[in-house]
């Protein structure tokens, strides 16, 4: 009983996700677009300029609307109203604003780029625009909106708009006395007045907003990686998807060794002796003066290997000489198909005389 509860934990503690993600989950989780990403990061980034852009521009600006007004009242209502006056007054207009929000817009999208690329780098993948149907099922829909991630959203959002509620409240208090006295003065200074409030609240809210957003990025992250996480038999998984099955790349290096073995012994009968331990090793040399510097093994092996090579030189007819050193010395120094080293020939030499004096009687 203890032993199969003590499977159970293993099996469990096997399953858990506690190993960080291998750089292949990671590169496939990008090639999803998965990546560590905070949303608010780009727009907080977007006001807080785009507030930044209107004390950038907003002599330019300013210029440009007064100049529009101008030619409203100059120039447009002198004309005829008719349909191609009309045409032209609506494109003029429609002009002359895209001029005036061109420097906001250009700022925004470049900001908005930058906001992502400072994030994940550059990305580009058409997997997220994919449907997943799977998204669509009621029941997940509600684990997902009561679960955890969810409180922690409701409760940032909770955060953000007190935070900003008290920023508003403590710069409009501070400027009370000028809100009670904005009934007394030209219209030219209200508007005055409320450009420059709004712009310094929206540079404050801007501001509180990117400091936010930087924590959330840093929660993203931590997100991102908890998500990514892997048990060992995920790793274990992967690396025979990656690798290839250890139990497949055995059986493939065993039949390699067979058909290597069948390719050796095929050239067993062109030996011409084969020198042995006598049980434990086997070694068959070639040797032909007109093609070789000199003689070459063509096979060799041990215990199992070296018997077969054995019975089938005495099927062939082949010599075999035990010469225990010299059978040692070749099966440790010279692989198949290569020549014997210099200082075995004299060695070597004296066997295959004796088996060309044999071969010469017989003959």
């Amino acid at each position: 009983m203890q032993r199969f509860a003590l499977q159970v934990d293993l099996q469990l503690f096997a399953g858990e996700k506690t190993e960080p993600a291998t750089p292949k989950k990671r590169q496939d989780a990008r090639q999803k677009g998965q990546v560590a990403k905070s949303m608010e990061l780009p727009a907080a980034f977007i006001l807080f300029f785009s507030f930044l852009g209107f004390y950038m521009f907003g002599g330019y600006m300013k210029q440009q609307i007064v100049h529009m007004f101008r030619s409203i009242f100059n120039d447009y209502l002198n004309w005829d109203i008719t349909a191609g006056n009309t045409e032209v007054l609506f494109y003029q207009l429609t002009m002359q604003t895209l001029i005036i929000l061109a420097p906001i817009f250009i700022l925004t999208v470049v900001i908005a780029v930058l906001g992502n690329y400072l994030q994940f780098g550059f990305l580009m993948t058409t997997d997220p625009l994919i449907p997943k149907f799977e998204k669509l099922n009621p029941i997940e829909g509600a684990k997902k909106f009561f679960s955890i991630r969810t409180t922690i959203e409701l409760l940032k959002s909770v955060f953000k708009l007190t935070i900003i509620g008290v920023v508003v409240f403590t710069t409009l208090w501070k400027e009370k006395s000028s809100l009670m006295d904005l009934a007394r003065i030209p219209l030219e200074n209200i508007f005055t007045f409320t450009a420059s409030l709004t712009l310094n609240l929206g540079v404050k809210i801007g501001l509180i907003l990117i400091i936010m957003s930087v924590f959330d990025l840093i929660y993203q992250k931590f997100e991102y990686e908890k998500s990514l996480r892997m048990s060992k038999q995920d790793i274990k998984d992967e690396f025979k998807k990656s690798e290839g099955d250890p139990l497949i790349k055995g059986k493939i290096r065993e039949r390699q060794r067979k058909m290597a073995m069948q390719r050796m012994m095929q050239e067993v009968p062109k030996a011409d002796v084969v020198i042995t331990n006598p049980t434990h090793f086997a070694v068959a040399l070639q040797y032909d003066a007109k093609q070789m510097q000199a003689p070459t093994v063509i096979a060799k092996g041990t215990d199992y290997v070296a018997l077969k090579i054995r019975e089938l030189a005495e099927q062939e007819g082949i010599i075999i000489m035990e010469n225990k050193p010299l059978a040692r010395a070749l099966y440790a120094q010279v692989e198949i198909g290569e020549s014997i080293p210099a200082d075995l020939f004299q060695a070597v030499a004296e066997v295959l005389a004796y088996v060309y004096k044999i071969k010469g009687k017989a003959n």
